[in-house]
């Protein structure tokens, strides 16, 4: 098995140096190097949860700082910390539910023997209390009396039952563990297949005889468009070539070896073309906790161009892709730029780029963005793997993915 560290080390370096392509290759990876961790993480005896949410969120700091533009690591890393607590909570429940159970079958004996008192009913409504961080199962036993916990016993009693005690431990951690590691298993699974739980929603939308503009090269939008054509579906697809990168190029190459009807348009003329389209389908690069997008650049001016002349403009998106973050957190780079060789050759442009003039900068300047913001009141449609919903929905459905005390990953210094 690989050193802990060392797969942490490794997939810092592909972040920073961006080898990782699409934010599901990077989600997908991100939840299997944090289920090895989880594996390999040894817990106390006390507070497992606390010290596997701790060394989580250790990791998810330096992963996160490694490449902030990429939301998709920020949000799998809520999720695993999101399922951390869930799991503890219902080991938890489960723990004081059969401590309930035990004490109502032992009333009678209770009536008979005065000298042992039953568990504090304010220890079992402390855990019910607590939804967010429960105490363990070990806590919730301390606060019984010690003749209750440890009835009059022999000495070869007593070592016994240390070592059954012990031995509850182990299975405790064991247990944890092992439900934390499935659920991340089954988190690794949705992303894998996030795409066609999207493209089987395909034939709900689209329909005969439309024509459908989109932007980038989104494999989403790729399986969702195919999957309507599967259905015998009959429509034509513009395909915006998505400047500098012409992304759009390399979309309509694989859509016409599909065998879909596609017209490609430059982005100056989605304008022109955009009363002749019935529904904008595009992907995104991060859904924010307001229904914002952030999502390749030039998705702006296609959703005012959508809005403009009253087109649906329907985000494709998987839940790995939804971020708990508003857009005006300063915690979020909502924004990086590219190469300035994308857009101008530097030796046709050389005399302009120099520092020869009297201010001592260049007069040329190039900016080439890689994100835009589409703000959600130009949105009409998200759909996920769970279906379609409107943008004033998606906090609540964020609110099933993520806990609010793991908003910030970073942890808190006191000086």
């Amino acid at each position: 098995m690989p050193d802990m560290n060392a797969l942490v080390n490794e997939f810092i370096i592909k972040l920073k140096k961006r080898k990782i392509e699409g934010s599901k290759a990077t989600a997908k990876l991100t939840a299997e190097v944090l289920r090895s961790c989880i594996s390999q993480q040894r817990l106390p005896h006390t507070n497992q949860a606390a010290a596997l949410i701790d060394a989580i969120r250790t990791i998810g700091e330096k992963l996160i700082a490694a490449n902030p533009v990429e939301l998709a690591v920020g949000n799998i890393v809520r999720r695993v910390l999101h399922i951390i607590r869930e799991e503890d909570v219902s080991l938890t429940a489960a723990a004081v539910g059969g401590l309930a159970v035990s004490a109502g079958s032992d009333d009678e004996d209770d009536f008979k023997q005065d000298d042992h008192p039953s568990l504090s009913a304010a220890a079992v409504a402390a855990a019910a209390r607590s939804t967010l961080r429960p105490p363990s199962l070990q806590t919730l036993l301390e606060d019984i009396p010690q003749s209750t916990a440890a009835p009059h016993t022999s000495s070869s009693g007593g070592d016994s039952e240390g070592k059954s005690k012990s031995a509850d431990k182990n299975t405790a951690s064991r247990k944890l563990k092992h439900n934390v590691i499935e659920a991340v298993n089954e988190l690794i699974q949705d992303i894998a297949t996030c795409h066609e739980q999207i493209a089987e929603q395909a034939v709900e939308h689209i329909h005969h005889n439309e024509v459908i503009l989109t932007l980038g090269n989104s494999r989403t939008v790729m399986e969702f468009l195919c999957a309507a054509k599967e259905k015998k579906r009959s429509f034509r697809v513009f395909v915006a070539e998505g400047a500098p990168r012409y992304q759009g190029h390399a979309l309509a190459k694989e859509l016409v070896a599909r065998g879909l009807q596609t017209t490609v348009i430059t982005d100056s003329a989605i304008f022109a073309m955009i009363s002749r389209v019935n529904m904008v389908v595009v992907g995104a690069h991060a859904v924010m906790a307001n229904g914002g997008v952030i999502a390749p650049v030039g998705m702006n001016m296609v959703a005012l161009a959508a809005q403009r002349h009253a087109v649906p403009f329907v985000v494709l998106a998987g839940t790995h892709k939804l971020c708990p973050l508003y857009p005006h957190n300063p915690e979020v780079l909502l924004n990086e730029l590219k190469s300035p060789a994308e857009l101008l050759d530097f030796g046709e442009f050389s005399d302009c780029l120099d520092f020869g003039s009297s201010s001592g900068s260049p007069l040329l300047h190039v900016v080439n963005p890689a994100f835009d913001y589409v703000p959600p009141n130009l949105v009409s449609l998200f759909i996920t793997d769970t279906g379609g919903h409107n943008p004033s929905y998606m906090y609540r459905l964020i609110a099933d993915y993520y806990s609010a005390d793991d908003f910030v990953v970073k942890q808190s210094s006191i000086s």
